[in-house]
């Protein structure tokens, strides 16, 4: 239990502080100091948010820096009469061609996952689809082909160039690839030899998430395209 003398030491160490608070005087003079002191913290607010922004910029964060376009490593393909660059993330797969005669002939396959031989035989039977079963999410399946019938024509489609051959070119939402659940399927028809002449095909299948992205690539793959023989 502190003695008489202990409480008088107390209340002599908490006199000055309440003497300044009494010290303020009139509400003016509180308002003024109070005035003083909002304006303090705003200015160091204010200073920690422009370090704030210096530190991020120096360091590559913000906005800009997040936006900017981080492009993929690109590999090259060349073989089967043909060459371009494609995203590393793209394998290329030589097609396990069929034992028996086909109206088409398998270039080269490109996919985000293994692929499997599209054709299986059943008795006299052949039959062929796509070397994916389904498409993983954000997967794509690029293919490469020749079709042995003779076109008089390039069919529909935007007219393109394609390694400096007449091309036609469309886009459709789901399309023949909806088949592994591609959301997108882009068919391109190329003339390598003057009409008639048997064309060669090129087919991407894209599934979201990404497709913007997907597409730009396979944009830059056909960009990049040159025939070696025709």
């Amino acid at each position: 239990m502190a003695t008489p003398r202990n409480r008088g030491q107390s209340k002599r160490r908490n006199g000055p502080a309440l003497r300044a608070v009494r010290n303020f005087g009139s509400a003016g003079t509180k308002r003024y100091v109070d005035v003083r002191l909002t304006q303090r913290r705003l200015f160091l607010c204010l200073a920690a948010l422009v370090a704030l922004a210096a530190l991020t910029s120096a360091c590559g964060g913000g906005t800009d820096a997040s936006a900017a376009p981080n492009d993929s490593p690109l590999a090259n393909y060349a073989g089967s009469g043909l060459s371009f660059s494609h995203p590393a993330a793209w394998k290329a797969y030589e097609p396990v061609r069929p034992t028996v005669a086909l109206h088409f002939n398998p270039l080269v396959y490109l996919s985000t996952q293994p692929v499997d031989a599209p054709c299986s035989t059943k008795g006299n039977t052949t039959t062929c689809g796509f070397p994916v079963d389904s498409l993983q999410p954000g997967g794509v399946l690029v293919t490469w082909e020749t079709n042995g019938l003779l076109a008089m024509d390039l069919g529909p489609g935007r007219q393109i160039q394609v390694g400096g051959h007449p091309a036609t070119r469309q886009e459709k939402t789901g399309g023949e690839c909806r088949r592994i659940g591609a959301d997108e399927t882009i068919d391109v028809a190329v003339e390598t030899s003057p009409l008639p002449s048997a064309l060669t095909y090129f087919t991407a299948c894209l599934r979201g998430p990404g497709l913007a992205e997907a597409e730009k690539s396979v944009d830059a793959l056909l960009a990049s395209t040159k025939f070696t023989s025709s």
